[in-house]
């Protein structure tokens, strides 16, 4: 049944298809679509406009006009979906902020599973599980506030390392929270503010920085350390080097 109210319309002109908006709709009535925003169906929408301010191109606008009516069980039901399509019990938080606007930032969060034992070292392919516990990783797009930087124990790593180190679920992220990225095509100065910001809000218990030995990575737990330094707070570091063959060099 279609009524007049309030719902929310897209300049598609003007929309560079960021996502901000999609990280700001609790209801999950927004998507990316051939690069631009839309609404998936106009009972998702309840017309209030929390995604308003969080457009940077200012192509969205409360208008008024005949629309299905807002649908609380719709909401529901789409809600499920997303999850079941990011991950089987998933806890997805729709209006978290992020550095980016990209729809792979959304955060999540992911059950945990039982730590690996010792009997479990050698396991085929088939029958090991991911010891990653959230989403997303990579350092641009985590938060300082994420909720799973709250109290963690955190692992950040250089992004060659799950490649060249063999048992990376099993050694380093289990029981982690994880951050990757590249300190020689990142942006550095980004990431230690980012880092200052962390050890100052989340209060994480303890760092693990996990770099290559070639000499670019080498900057990787300096960024760390200047964070650590600009936030006046002391936090337990560890740094591990991992050779190009995989070898633990330095722990």
């Amino acid at each position: 049944m279609k009524v007049k109210r309030k719902i929310i319309e897209i300049d598609e002109e003007k929309c560079d298809g960021c996502g901000n908006c999609i990280l700001s709709c609790a209801e999950g009535a927004l998507e990316i679509i051939d690069g631009k925003a839309k609404v998936v169906s106009d009972n998702l929408c309840d017309g209030l406009g929390a995604c308003l301010g969080d457009c940077p191109q200012d192509a969205l606008q409360v208008i008024e006009r005949e629309a299905e009516d807002f649908d609380e069980e719709a909401v529901e039901e789409r809600l499920t979906a997303l999850k079941k399509a990011d991950g089987q019990n998933v806890q997805i938080q729709p209006q978290a902020e992020a550095d980016c606007g990209c729809p792979g930032a959304r955060i999540a969060q992911f059950p945990t599973r039982p730590a690996a034992r010792p009997e479990d070292a050698f396991v085929s392919p088939e029958s090991s599980e991911s010891g990653l516990s959230h989403w997303p990783v990579q350092i641009r797009l985590v938060p300082p506030h994420a909720p799973f930087l709250k109290g963690a124990d955190l692992l950040v790593v250089a992004d060659c390392v799950p490649v060249a180190y063999p048992s990376f679920h099993r050694d380093f992220l289990k029981g982690k929270a994880v951050m990757l990225g590249c300190p020689k095509f990142d942006e550095v100065d980004a990431y230690v503010e980012k880092f200052a910001a962390i050890c100052k809000q989340s209060g994480v218990k303890s760092i693990t920085t996990v770099v290559m030995e070639v000499p670019c990575c080498a900057g990787l737990p300096v960024i760390v350390k200047k964070g650590m330094q600009m936030s006046g707070v002391a936090i337990p570091l560890e740094e591990v080097v991992v050779t190009t063959r995989g070898k633990i060099l330095q722990q």
